[in-house]
């Protein structure tokens, strides 16, 4: 289990967003909280800690200048993601991204489309690939949502898909959007099946807001899982202090809690 650092860009700045609001006509982004400093800044303290395989998600447009920013200050160490397709990914991993991550591109009108995915494998290799299953809950099942968490597709996260999915990219990241930024705690049924399921690394982000929600975490998926925290640490306006999570997760990766 590791912790796995996260920068998240909404209109050209560092934020923690309530993921659901994204998007919407109706009803405004709900921030939790908007950062003084810029991408950089981020991705410089990730790079002094020797933080790696965290990731750069731009949410929607006029984000572009700061995630190559963010790239720029930590190359190789960072994944990037929003808005990924055949024709920007080789400019990110050129730009210093250790890989590309992808979602609403390969699931247009709410499907898998296995011939795009096939063209981005094609592209950039499976080793620099990682694909996003943001998810959320209908009854005890589990579908990817896509276009900001907006859609749902048919594609259902379960054991036989993921592992369909397994032979076309490196890693998968995973956001509980149901509790997504809400800082109400991590969706222990997800996490559970997901550690089950999974063959490759895999990243869960969504609702961790405590040293016990990464205890249970850890427990539940007896350390398959890798976990983003976003707007509970100090360094995003919460309560966790980042450095002692770093050392919480580096202890119950080697056994010492």
């Amino acid at each position: 289990m590791k912790f796995r650092p996260c920068i998240d860009l909404h209109s050209g700045k560092v934020k923690q967003i309530v993921g659901e609001t994204l998007g919407t006509d109706q009803q405004q982004v709900v921030e939790n909280f908007v950062s003084d400093h810029d991408s950089a800044y981020y991705a410089q303290m990730f790079r002094r800690d020797g933080l790696t395989g965290g990731h750069v998600i731009m949410l929607g447009g006029g984000n572009e200048q700061a995630a190559l920013e963010a790239l720029r200050a930590y190359p190789g160490g960072l994944q990037i993601g929003g808005g990924i397709t055949t024709d920007n990914a080789l400019r990110y991993l050129e730009a210093g991204a250790s890989q590309v991550i992808v979602t609403s591109y390969i699931f247009p009108e709410g499907k898998l489309d296995k011939n795009r995915l096939d063209s981005l494998v094609a592209e950039v290799g499976k080793d620099r690939l990682v694909i996003d299953l943001s998810c959320k809950q209908q009854g005890d099942r589990w579908f990817v949502v896509t276009n900001q968490w907006r859609t749902f597709s048919d594609f259902e996260v379960n054991e036989t898909n993921l592992n369909e999915l397994a032979g076309c990219c490196s890693e998968f990241l995973v956001h509980a959007v149901d509790v997504e930024g809400k800082r109400t705690g991590i969706l222990e049924s997800l996490v559970e099946q997901l550690a089950k399921w999974v063959t490759l690394p895999t990243t869960y982000a969504g609702g961790a807001r405590s040293f016990e929600d990464l205890a249970l975490f850890h427990r539940l998926t007896a350390g398959r899982l890798d976990i983003t925290i976003g707007s509970a640490l100090d360094i995003f306006g919460g309560n966790l202090p980042y450095s002692e999570v770093i050392a919480y997760c580096e202890r119950l990766d080697n056994g010492s809690i």
